[in-house]
């Protein structure tokens, strides 16, 4: 058996706080994705063709978004969107919700 120390350090910890880092994560890796998806395909802020400089900045750091805004700003990027439900524990396939 393996030895994982984060899975033992979760069993000390209140459920809570647990869900509480897990959503802050997922939201903290969406911005930081955004940011990068931007950057990789060598658009500035300023280029971004429905959003204003100051916009996408504060799009890039919310904590929340919108679908609506996400497609938006990946029009902006000329991308589309796929939303994928993913069964949890279970092997199953996985489901496409959305696809613009």
């Amino acid at each position: 058996m393996k030895f994982r120390p984060l899975s033992e350090l979760e069993k000390k910890i209140d459920p809570g706080i647990i869900t509480k880092a897990r959503k802050l994560y997922e939201q903290e890796s969406l911005n930081l994705k955004l940011k990068a998806i931007r950057e990789k395909y060598g658009v500035k802020q300023d280029d971004m063709a429905t959003f204003t400089q100051t916009a996408v900045s504060k799009l890039e750091n919310r904590k929340d978004i919108r679908i609506s805004t996400l497609i938006d700003y990946l029009n902006s990027l000329d991308m589309g969107l796929e939303i994928i439900a993913l069964p949890r524990g279970k092997n199953i396939e996985k489901e496409i919700l959305l696809k613009i």
